[in-house]
């Protein structure tokens, strides 16, 4: 069978705005069929947003596709927010979606750190899950957090390089700080150009072949949120313990799972998803040999696709 592609362009049935505290409301879609197999999107980052090439991993005939953007992201508002804003506070929104559409279980879908807030959310809520579909695999340890601001320069030092160039010499040794000084710092021509660098060194690093322009960061506001999620993440909401989502995983055991890692993630480097189907056995493990970390590599794309096709006959 060769490579899949996208389903064709969809636009939403319904959509709306779901106030889940006294501070955040998220904006929340729904695209497919209204009577098919539900599944929840989780877009990555944190703060990446979700986006209309999203829905196109689904055959819209027999999906119910319900796509949100998190705390903070995408069209949730307010933009940018840190505050009230953590993993299990994410875990409990999407329960609240759930409620709200009137579902009692669905799918869940999710890359990079959508399969870290997938992993929380299904082992949270087992018993919610007909099945998990999960790319790049993300556990939010520390030593993951390291390779990123550190490990990457060993297979991108050009990348790495101009990445550490923005901060001052005596500051690299603390990267992420030196970073979150100036995302959440007052100056917003340094907030800017912090948001720049930041986004520049991930896409620079997330595709086995970058397409033609992608090292130019989209900076526009919706974009911007990336880094800023990101750094608060890593700064403050770390799992207690570091392999809190490895010891848990037997409570997936009864989950149909698939996991789609590229052999050459190095943003979410292979080593976590192997562990993750160590913990896991029952997933089927899909490592795709010439692919990096983003999820419209054709690899990936495609074994995405296969497992939705697979999945979309588990009702519940």
């Amino acid at each position: 069978m060769g490579l899949r592609e996208l389903f064709p362009p969809l636009e939403p049935f319904a959509q709306g705005l779901l106030r889940v505290d006294d501070l955040h409301t998220l904006y929340w879609e729904e695209c497919g069929n209204p009577l098919g197999v539900p599944v929840v999107f989780l877009h990555g980052g944190p703060g990446a947003g979700a986006s209309p090439v999203h829905r196109r991993f689904f055959d819209p005939a027999a999906w119910r596709i319900i796509i949100f953007d998190q705390r903070g992201a995408g069209r949730s508002m307010p933009l940018f927010e840190t505050r009230q804003n953590t993993t299990a506070l994410l875990v409990d929104d999407i329960e609240t979606l759930r409620r709200s559409r009137g579902i009692d279980r669905w799918h869940v879908f999710g890359g990079s750190w959508g399969s870290t807030l997938a992993l929380a959310y299904a082992e949270t809520h087992p018993e919610r899950c007909l099945g998990l579909i999960l790319r790049g695999i993300c556990l939010l340890q520390k030593s993951e957090i390291d390779w990123f601001l550190y490990g990457i320069r060993n297979v991108f030092p050009d990348a790495w390089a101009r990445f550490a160039a923005f901060i001052p010499h005596d500051e690299r040794h603390d990267l992420l700080e030196a970073y979150a000084k100036r995302l959440f710092g007052s100056d917003e021509t340094q907030r800017r150009k912090a948001i720049r660098h930041w986004l520049r060194y991930e896409t620079s690093c997330s595709s086995l072949y970058l397409p033609e322009g992608a090292e130019e960061p989209d900076d526009s506001d919706s974009r911007s949120a990336l880094p800023i999620m990101e750094a608060h993440y890593f700064r403050n909401n770390r799992f207690t313990p570091d392999s809190q989502l490895l010891d848990n995983a037997a409570l997936l055991r009864p989950v149909p799972g698939v996991i789609v890692q590229g052999r050459y993630d190095m943003v979410c480097p292979v080593v976590t998803a192997d562990a993750l189907h160590r913990a896991w056995p029952e997933a089927d493990y899909r490592l795709i040999p010439d692919a990096g970390h983003a999820a419209m590599e054709p690899g990936i794309r495609s074994a995405l696709i296969d497992a939705t096709e697979r999945f979309k006959t588990i009702r519940g």
